[in-house]
């Protein structure tokens, strides 16, 4: 298997170069789409991905769990595949039924762009991107999504270039799911192959599967269903300004998701050997890192957002200024509870507390779009996912406080996020001085980060932090 070190870097790698090419891409579709045409595709883009995510069901944390748990084992990893693979082809073939009829008969305006995001549902019936992250083969997946990106960018120039051409854009960015999903088959026979196995082995994963379902259709709610509520509450125009503030936090974000990617199936395999004695150092550790990565990520946005955003996307799109600086909020509690969740709570199978935490979000972000989104439009749905996101973090927390002191390792660095709060002042003073200009971007992202490294590791060196010596040690290894 590969290291840790090796696996994150690959993840590191890739995420930092997905903040790159949006950075290409988002001002442009921004500029020749719109704000009307943005919303359009992220309105029937995110009722798409209903139909996909209920015929997935819990299969990608589910199998990417299994198969970690038995890779030593050929045969059991053989039949492991087999039978979940079978169950997840017979869930899409009735939910792209499902879908057609939808687009068909049910769907009251762009009826066309529905039928084109059938591909996008389509691609998931091929996606075995789980059994990959459950062998840790993330290089594999990594280059295979890299240059499917770089497809896409490339398609994007030479065929859209007004809103009339929303149609070719969701044309492409559903080709380029579906593409990336077959290409990984080239790879299964070196890993797995297909296996005869009984109707009640296919069966026996469709109670784990339903669980871990649970919370991804309530996390859902808050990640997606907020589009939807905008675009039925409000308007197009509105989802086209959350969808790219949220595109932005996003970004940075994943670097945050690629620790969790990384470290479940490894988690994952420690525990099912039983060697439980590694496990509170990973998360310590993990939850210092990404605590000062969110420092960085959520003050740096805020205090960048109001130049960033029309720089970036437009004048159109001015007022998503805001809605960056309330979504930087819930940046602390998704990389808190997606240490807590991907480290302890799947791995361990503790399933319940996952499930209780994601419903609870997902009740409280409907009640305040609901509540909120009539009056504060896309500002109301931000709100609700700070929410959201809040309540599943502290429920998630407080559930393992007696085994993992989380709250102990989050209070030991506020220190850190007061030098991000410091940061975003400066930030913030610089970009009023010099205006809404490129260069005032660089000059802020610049003067930010040595600000923010530097402070931090003085902190780090006078409190002899062992992040610190791990980091030493991580740069002088081979």
């Amino acid at each position: 298997m590969e290291s840790i070190k090796k696996n994150f870097i690959y993840n590191i790698v890739y995420q930092v170069l997905l903040i790159f090419l949006p950075l290409i891409t988002a001002p442009y579709i921004s500029r020749t789409l719109g704000a009307t045409a943005v919303g359009i595709y992220s309105y029937t883009n995110s009722v798409a991905y209903y139909f996909l995510m209920l015929a997935m069901l819990g299969i990608s944390n589910y199998g990417n769990r299994s198969v970690a748990a038995v890779r030593d084992n050929k045969e059991s990893l053989n039949r492991v595949f087999s039978s979940i693979y079978i169950l997840q082809v017979s869930t899409f073939i009735i939910a792209i039924l499902a879908y057609i009829i939808y687009a068909i008969f049910f769907a009251k305006n762009n009826e066309l762009i529905f039928l084109i995001q059938l591909l996008y549902v389509i691609s998931g019936m091929f996606d075995i991107t789980w059994l990959f992250f459950g062998l840790e083969k993330f290089k594999l997946t990594i280059g295979r999504n890299l240059l499917i990106k770089i497809g896409t960018i490339i398609c994007m120039f030479i065929f859209v270039h007004t809103p009339a051409d929303l149609w070719k854009y969701t044309l492409i960015m559903s080709a380029g799911t579906f593409f990336s999903q077959v290409y990984l088959w080239i790879y299964v026979k070196k890993e797995v192959k297909f296996v005869r196995v009984s109707i009640n082995e296919v069966l026996k994963n469709i109670k784990p599967v339903l669980v871990l379902f649970i919370p991804v259709l309530a996390y859902s709610i808050y990640k997606v269903m907020d589009k939807i509520m905008l675009g039925d509450m409000s308007t197009y125009t509105q989802v086209g300004l959350y969808q790219n503030a949220e595109k932005i936090i996003n970004v940075p974000m994943g670097i945050i998701t690629a620790l969790g990617t990384v470290m479940l199936p490894r988690m994952s395999n420690i525990i099912a050997k039983g060697e439980k004695g590694k496990t509170v150092l990973y998360i310590r550790t993990s939850i210092k890192l990404v605590t000062i990565l969110c420092s960085a990520i959520a003050f740096g946005l805020m205090g960048i957002a109001p130049v960033l955003a029309p720089v970036y996307l437009g004048n159109e799109f001015v007022d998503c200024a805001q809605i960056i600086t309330l979504l930087s909020i819930s940046v602390f509690f998704i990389a808190w509870a997606n240490v807590v969740r991907t480290q302890y709570l799947i791995p361990n199978r503790y399933d319940n507390i996952y499930v209780i935490s994601t419903i609870v979000g997902a009740v409280l972000n409907f009640l305040i779009n609901y509540m909120l989104i009539p009056h504060y439009q896309s500002n109301g749905a931000a709100i609700g996912t700070v929410v959201a996101e809040f309540s599943v973090m502290i429920i998630q927390v407080i559930a393992v406080r007696r085994e993992l002191p989380i709250i102990r390792y989050i209070v030991k660095y506020v220190p850190i996020m007061g030098i991000g709060i410091g940061m975003m002042a400066i930030v913030r003073e610089i970009g009023s001085i010099m205006g809404c200009y490129i260069k005032t971007l660089v000059v802020q992202v610049a003067a930010g980060g040595v600000f923010f490294c530097l402070l931090t590791v003085i902190y780090l060196f006078i409190t002899k932090d062992e992040m610190l010596m791990l980091i030493k040690k991580s740069l002088l290894e081979k």
